[in-house]
C-alpha cells in the first residue's frame, strides 16, 4: 500500500526530526519544510499531501498566511501547532479552515494518533480488514486467525503480534520495533518478552508457526 505524505512545517529542526521520525514509524511518508515559503512550493509541487502538520510562528510566511493560500486551492486536512495557547489563535484557526490545534509542547505519539484519526475520518487512510500469508488468512475486523481455513484461538496481545507480522509479511523486524510498535511506546519492557510471545504464537498456529521465521541477532521476519 502507498505510504500517504505529511508535511511537517517547522523552523526547529529538531522538532521536525522528532515529528518525522514518529511518522516514518507509522507508516508515513514524511516531508519538510523549514518555513512557509518552502511549505507552498512544496505542497503545490508534490500535489499529492495527504495532511499538513504546520507550525504558527514562522519566518518569511507564517503559519496562518499558509494556511489562508491552501485554502483557496485544497480542503487538504491541517494540523496547526503554537508555542502560544491564546483563544483567539486557535479561533482564527478554525475560522481558517484548520482542523486540529496542537499547543506546544506535546506528545508525538498522540500528534501521530491525530493524524491517523484525522486521515481515517477523510477516508484518505484505510487499513485492509483481510490478511493473508501462506496458510494464514486474518480477518481484522472480526479479530479471527484462519489456519488452512480453520480457525485459532488468540490472545488480544497474540492476535495484535500476528497482525504487526502480517502487515511487515517478508521484512525483518528487531524485538524493539516489534515493541514499539505492538506493546507502543509506553511499554517498557525487556525486548526479550517477545521472544516469550512469539513462542506461544508459534505453538498455537501449529505447522504454519514455522511461517515466523527467527533472524538470528536482529528478531523475527514473516515469510509465505
Amino acid at each position: 500500500m502507498e505510504r500517504l505524505k505529511v508535511l511537517i512545517v517547522d523552523d526547529e529542526s529538531r522538532m521536525r526530526k522528532l515529528v518525522r521520525d514518529y511518522l516514518n514509524k507509522a507508516g508515513f511518508e514524511a516531508l519538510e519544510a523549514e518555513d512557509g515559503e518552502a511549505a507552498l512550493e512544496i505542497f503545490f509541487r508534490e500535489k499529492d499531501i495527504a495532511l499538513l502538520i504546520l507550525d504558527v510562528m514562522m519566518p518569511k510566511v507564517d503559519g496562518w498566511q499558509v494556511c489562508r493560500e491552501i485554502r483557496e486551492f485544497s480542503k487538504v486536512p491541517i494540523i496547526m501547532l503554537t508555542a502560544r495557547t491564546d483563544e483567539q489563535d486557535e479561533l482564527l484557526g478554525f475560522q481558517l479552515g484548520v482542523d486540529e490545534y496542537i499547543s506546544k509542547p506535546f506528545s508525538p505519539k498522540i500528534l501521530v494518533a491525530r493524524v491517523e484519526a484525522i486521515l481515517r475520518r477523510t477516508n484518505k487512510l484505510s487499513k485492509e480488514e483481510i490478511l493473508t500469508c501462506g496458510r494464514i488468512r486474518m480477518d481484522k475486523g472480526a479479530h479471527q486467525v484462519f489456519i488452512d481455513e480453520k480457525p485459532i484461538d488468540l490472545s488480544f496481545k497474540e492476535f495484535e503480534l500476528l497482525a504487526y507480522f502480517m502487515e511487515n509479511k517478508g521484512m525483518a523486524l528487531s524485538r524493539e520495533t516489534i515493541l514499539n510498535h505492538v506493546w507502543n511506546y509506553d511499554y517498557y519492557g525487556e525486548p526479550r518478552t517477545i521472544d516469550t510471545h512469539v513462542k506461544k504464537l508459534r505453538s498455537k498456529m501449529g505447522e504454519a508457526g514455522d511461517q515466523i521465521l527467527t533472524i538470528r541477532g536482529v528478531g523475527y521476519k514473516l515469510e509465505e
